[in-house]
């Protein structure tokens, strides 16, 4: 018995003193490995802020820890998961599917490169009092709030208009200026701003950024001032 035993120590001395040879921890077997796969084949996963692929990838989850899985596509909402190998708590599935959902906000905008810049208006035709007249009447009709109005100088700016998505916060306003008194001149900009987060504050000027896209709802406005003021 004496003489299984020492054997049995001896080969253990051996493997830990071997190069290249490393005992198995606890660790190496309480990782769990996870295939994860995306509806969208071509949508990009994250692992804990990492791009390790799209649309299938085996995630690694290791012992007594928690990893953040996210699934990324234009014009979809972003899926984020987190699974976690921790004892008394229910272990990772072997798979994991995830069915991506068409973004809202994405659907109810247009991409445009008019949007936050000053579009000029020359006015020709018109005199001011009339050109002044068919700009109002033309933003009303888009957003019925004016928030400023100054005829003498030519400035006009409307309030926020606020529109709420799944995963996004839109606002929107129209600005216009008198930019040169001979020739008549306006300049008008359509505002378009997004916050990338739901149910947020019109007031909440620090989380809304320059959006390149433009709810449908404004997508002719400009189209219309370049028609109707001349």
């Amino acid at each position: 018995m004496k003489k299984h035993y020492a054997l049995a120590l001896f080969s253990f001395l051996v493997l830990v003193a071997t190069p290249g040879i490393s005992m198995n921890t606890e660790d190496d077997f309480g990782k769990k490995r996870i295939e994860v796969g995306t509806s969208e084949s071509d949508a990009e996963i994250y692992v804990n802020g990492k791009m390790v692929g799209k649309g299938t990838v085996e995630v690694t989850v290791p012992s007594n820890d928690c990893v953040t899985v996210i699934a990324k596509k234009i014009g979809f909402l972003t899926e984020r998961i987190e699974f976690c190998n921790k004892k008394k708590m229910t272990s990772p599935p072997k798979t994991y599917y995830i069915e991506m959902q068409r973004d809202d906000a994405y659907d109810a905008s247009v991409q445009t490169d008019i949007a936050n810049i000053d579009i000029e208006l020359k006015v020709n035709k018109t005199d001011k009092d009339e050109a002044w007249k068919l700009i109002n009447q033309i933003v009303l009709s888009y957003i019925d709030v004016i928030e400023m109005t100054d005829k003498e100088t030519g400035y006009l700016r409307t309030a926020w208009e606020l529109k709420t998505f799944k995963q996004n916060t839109v606002r929107s306003r129209i600005i216009v200026k008198e930019a040169s008194d001979d020739p008549l001149t306006f300049k008008v900009k359509l505002v378009s701003e997004a916050s990338g987060l739901a149910m947020v504050s019109v007031k909440s000027d620090e989380l809304f950024k320059e959006w390149d896209r433009v709810l449908r709802r404004y997508e002719g406005v400009i189209d219309e001032f370049q028609a109707r003021v001349k």
